[in-house]
């Protein structure tokens, strides 16, 4: 399964060869309804097949683009790894699915592009977090969000100390010769059972850096905060080992074995809520600040050419909002239609992937919370 990366979405947003298949469900982890994941995607490839038909392709065309898909409504072992949405994409070389903590509607695009709108409020962070649950037996990543939360099936990260140490054994048990009176060689053994090995602190130390390892992989991309649960004395150990750079200063105390994902949300979500608010405050406070001084703009034909250039540092739309039109990439003009025509991209969805894909912030805000009464702002970097 893959990451949503930053390397990804460019994958996505390059040219690909023939039709482009986007597909959006909501998925459910347990309870009847999730036993109807598996009947509502393949109404969906059913739904997508009659789709590539009506566009002009032949059978055998459309079972060889959709042949990669097929094959998961029978995988027991996805179908239990399911988060609140799914998000495929499928093209001739190209197929890419996401399992991610946003419960989209049901949706099928087909185009010539792949469509990614579903995708900003994930994107932009929205009231996302993470908790990393550190014990010496156990590790776990959780990821939340305003509604729920997730457990993240670590694969490049040792499960307990013990483990950990067991990956380290070269360091337990050197080899190495000394000369011998006689001018011969001799093998000697250093166990490496006392000293550095026997010290808690190192031991730790050098398991929470495989954990770091680990997770920068995983999270290399994200902006969303980072919020420890532990028993305090681990809290200075795991900071020293971080490199993760949104892990937030207070943490949930306590030994989290055994304690369920559930209470470790509530608890998390305390400590997250005020700095989402804050972020969100700082950020309107930023354009207001701004604007008048050339470093802000609600115009959307200037904001979209300059997200393409990275110019773009906060970026604000209206929740639902779309503004149609297209965007010649090499002129760098934008033209505004009021209706949606054959050629058109949604002018937003191009600004937020393009503010994000430069390092920018996005906030998908309710209208009636936005800076100005219009779809989209922005505040620039220079």
């Amino acid at each position: 399964m893959n990451a949503l990366s930053q390397d990804e979405l460019k994958t996505l947003m390059g040219r690909h060869q023939g039709l482009c298949i986007s597909i959006f469900m909501p998925t459910f982890r347990t309870g009847v309804e999730s036993q109807q994941n598996q009947i509502r995607f393949k109404n969906l490839l059913r739904s997508a097949e009659e789709k590539l038909l009506a566009a002009g392709l032949r059978s055998q065309e459309v079972k060889d683009l959709l042949e990669p898909a097929q094959a998961l409504p029978g995988n027991v072992l996805f179908w239990r790894r399911q988060s609140d949405g799914l998000a495929l994409f499928l093209c001739a070389g190209l197929f890419r699915y996401f399992c991610l903590p946003e419960a989209f509607p049901e949706l099928i695009v087909v185009a010539d592009h792949f469509y990614i709108r579903p995708l900003l409020p994930v994107l932009s962070g929205d009231k996302r977090f993470y908790i990393l649950a550190l014990s010496q037996k156990e590790v776990r990543l959780l990821e939340g969000t305003g509604q729920n939360i997730r457990e993240i099936e670590l694969e490049a990260v040792p499960k307990s100390l013990d483990e950990a140490l067991q990956y380290d054994e070269f360091e337990k048990q050197v080899r190495f010769r000394t000369g011998s009176a006689s001018g011969g060689t001799g093998m000697a053994m250093v166990s490496g059972h006392g000293g550095v090995a026997d010290d808690t602190k190192d031991n730790l130390l050098k398991f929470f850096r495989m954990i770091d390892r680990g997770l920068h992989d995983l999270l290399k991309d994200e902006r969303a905060p980072l919020v420890l649960a532990g028993v305090e004395y681990l809290f200075p150990i795991y900071r020293e080992a971080n490199t993760f750079p949104h892990l937030i200063d207070e943490g949930i105390p306590g030994n989290p074995k055994g304690a369920s994902s559930e209470s470790l949300y509530r608890m998390a979500l305390k400590i997250v809520s005020p700095f989402f608010q804050k972020a969100e405050k700082d950020a309107i406070a930023q354009y207001r600040q701004s604007s008048g001084t050339g470093l802000a703009s609600a115009d959307i034909r200037e904001i979209v050419p300059d997200a393409a250039h990275g110019r773009v540092g906060m970026l604000f739309i209206a929740a639902g909002s779309r503004n149609w039109g297209t965007f010649d990439r090499e002129s760098g003009a934008v033209e505004l239609h009021r209706k949606m025509e054959a050629e058109d991209e949604d002018l937003l969805e191009i600004a937020a992937i393009q503010t994000y894909l430069n390092g920018g912030s996005v906030f998908i805000l309710p209208p009636e919370k936005m800076p100005e009464p219009k779809d989209l702002v922005a505040v620039f970097r220079y």
